[in-house]
């Protein structure tokens, strides 16, 4: 960790719906002691969303704001070089990620974000791991519900299971909830993207060392009912790569470890519907007036009310067995998309600048940075992690 930064945390993009959230969880919760600050382009912005922190907590009436723009490199190499961690929600990361990526991993800064995109994260693997470990610096992506509560769920679930044996682990998640305009952009980028994000994973699979002496597998997996009764609908996010990268990580998950990733649905034609939306959103995706147009319906930087994010709540059910043994857990919340994706990614920060944590350095997973110290951060701020 590096030492004489003047502030311990960075949060960029705070001006936005979700980094609002995320500033307002800060506010609410972080120690009188946590030295953190806010960072963008838009001075104005960041002088009403100060003077809004200062309502919740008085003390933050002088916190401090750092300008920083992805398209001026010496701010973002400023900014990196001030701070222990910076936390990013500004995207879609592929267009505005790389810039503080680089900067992060050249000053020896951890870095933490809120991606769900698979080709921004291979790409800045392959661009940018390599100097993050020379300096340090951890570099974490997929700090919110894409994919905390999957990579830190199948954790908890293998501290369940006898060790040293093959473990096998289905994953089912439900949730309530409207995705963000942040998460909606992202998606419908990286399907306007598909030739592009392919090759960036090939290129990854090529350079990126694998286990020894070990198997590490995430396959799609079949429709099925799945054992608590719903329609088991393969999910194919970035959630199982990034439990999968864990599971390389660590000789932890056992010798032959498989995950395999589903939405949980309770009715037949919900999966069709579910099904034949996504198509018309893909196929949208390939047409950039469309992709436009499509866009606008929900953009980022908004959001639903506090009321109607106080009605959405996830759950993640983990079946999962081992040396003949069996276990079911759950990783529940609220709202998935806003409310807990701010107070995923503020504990991962604090984390990260506070705790003592596994000696890591490059592109590292949740799980591999943070492991059962953030998940005891999360039990603390009310996620459920639990053993059915």
């Amino acid at each position: 960790m590096p030492t004489g930064r003047d502030h311990d945390v960075v949060l960029f993009g705070a001006t936005g719906f979700t980094g609002g959230l995320t500033a307002e969880y800060l506010a609410r919760t972080a120690s009188p002691g946590l030295r953190w600050a806010l960072a963008g382009r838009d001075r104005g912005k960041l002088e009403a969303l100060r003077e809004r922190l200062s309502a919740v907590n008085a003390d933050l009436a002088s916190l401090p704001l750092l300008h920083a723009d992805v398209s001026e490199a010496d701010s973002l190499r400023k900014v990196a070089e001030s701070t222990k961690v910076v936390a990013t929600t500004v995207g879609p990361y592929i267009h505005y990620g790389e810039p503080l990526v680089a900067a992060c991993a050249a000053a020896g800064t951890d870095y933490a974000d809120l991606c769900g995109e698979p080709e921004f994260v291979d790409k800045m693997y392959l661009a940018h791991h390599a100097r993050a470990a020379e300096t340090g610096a951890r570099l974490v992506h997929a700090c919110g519900f894409d994919s905390i509560p999957h990579d830190l769920g199948v954790l908890y679930t293998i501290s369940q299971l006898p060790q040293g044996k093959p473990m096998r682990i289905d994953g089912y998640v439900r949730a309530g909830g409207m995705p963000s305009g942040g998460t909606f952009l992202s998606a419908l980028t990286a399907f306007s993207r598909l030739p592009s994000s392919i090759r960036a994973a090939r290129e990854r699979a090529s350079a990126e060392p694998r286990p020894t002496g070990r198997k590490v597998r995430a396959p799609l997996g079949n429709p099925h009912r799945n054992p608590d009764g719903f329609w088991a609908v393969p999910l194919p996010t970035i959630d199982p790569m990034v439990v999968a990268r864990s599971a390389a990580a660590s000789e932890g998950y056992g010798p032959d470890f498989t995950y395999r990733h589903f939405a949980a649905v309770k009715r037949l034609p919900v999966v069709a519907a579910g099904a034949a939306g996504m198509g018309l959103v893909f196929a949208v995706a390939q047409v950039p007036p469309a992709r436009r147009a499509l866009s606008n319906l929900l953009k980022p930087g908004g959001g639903p009310d506090e009321e109607r994010r106080a009605r959405s709540w996830f759950s993640v059910r983990f079946h999962a067995e081992s040396g003949g043994e069996r276990v079911v857990t759950e990783v529940s919340g609220g709202d998935p998309g806003y409310g807990e994706t701010a107070k995923m990614l503020g504990e991962s920060a604090l984390c990260l600048a506070l705790d003592d944590l596994p000696e890591t350095a490059g592109q590292v997973t949740t799980a591999a940075a943070m492991g059962h110290a953030l998940i005891g951060r999360l039990s603390d701020a009310g996620l459920r992690f639990a053993t059915l």
